[in-house]
This record gives structure tokens, sequence and C-alpha cells, in this order.
């Protein structure tokens, strides 16, 4: 497995878009952090930590346009709690859309959803694009 060490959101987003793993911080941990919709990619997550595959991860987005095509539908309550804490330290659990890989969901038919306001994850989530599913 070849390492990269940068502090630059873009070089992190674009080995993500290629399928690789970022470490990247959160308000209150550092997350491995892999392409959500890339299932190869989130098994190695769970390989690389060690993680029971039944343990599910947490899908991290950039904005709430991100939520939409993961999720079956956001609740009035839902959407109250996310005006309110997101971007924050607040995951919601939703029904998931077929478009969230078992391997994200260990299978559940639930995701948990995340909006971090740590300045280097919502840059790197920014210049990704795309949700990170991480622990």
């Amino acid at each position: 497995m070849d390492t990269l060490l940068t502090t630059d959101p873009g070089e992190a987003a674009a080995l993500v878009r290629r399928g690789g793993l970022v470490a990247f911080p959160t308000e209150t941990v550092y997350g491995l952090g892999a392409d959500a919709g890339d299932p190869k990619a989130v098994r190695r997550i769970f390989e690389s930590k060690g993680r029971p595959a039944d343990n599910p991860l947490i899908v991290h987005v950039s904005d709430r346009g991100q939520i939409d095509p993961l999720v079956r539908g956001v609740s009035e309550y839902a959407a109250q709690l996310m005006d309110a804490f997101f971007p924050g330290p607040l995951t919601l659990v939703f029904t998931r859309s077929k478009q969230v890989p078992d391997e994200v969901t260990a299978g559940l038919d639930t995701v948990a959803v995340r909006m971090p306001d740590h300045p280097v994850a919502r840059r790197f989530l920014q210049a990704a694009g795309r949700p990170v599913a991480a622990p």
C-alpha cells in the first residue's frame, strides 16, 4: 500500500476518488475514510483497522445535497436537527437508499450520516465532491 502524507485537501480528495483511504480529523476523532460509493475501498477500511464487518460506518458529507441520494427520505424532525446542528458533531440515522453499498451499512437497512464541522474535514469533503465513509 502506498502512503501519501499531505496537508492538501485536494490531494487527499484525489486519492479517495481513486479508491484510496485517507485519515482525516473530525471534531471528535480521526477517521479512516474511503469513497462511500466504492465497496472495494470501503472493505479496505475494515481490513486496515481489523474492524468487524458487522460494525457499520458513518457516511460523512460536505453539504445537504449529498444526503438525499443516500436516504429514502428526510423527516421534518431530521431536517430541523440538520438545520440546527449541521455542520457539527451530530450523526443522524436514516433508512438507506439502494445507492449505499452493504459494506457501508453492514447490511442494515439504515445509514448513519454526519456533516463534520472540523475545518480540515470540511475542506477535504468539499474537495472530494462525494460522500466519504469512515468509522
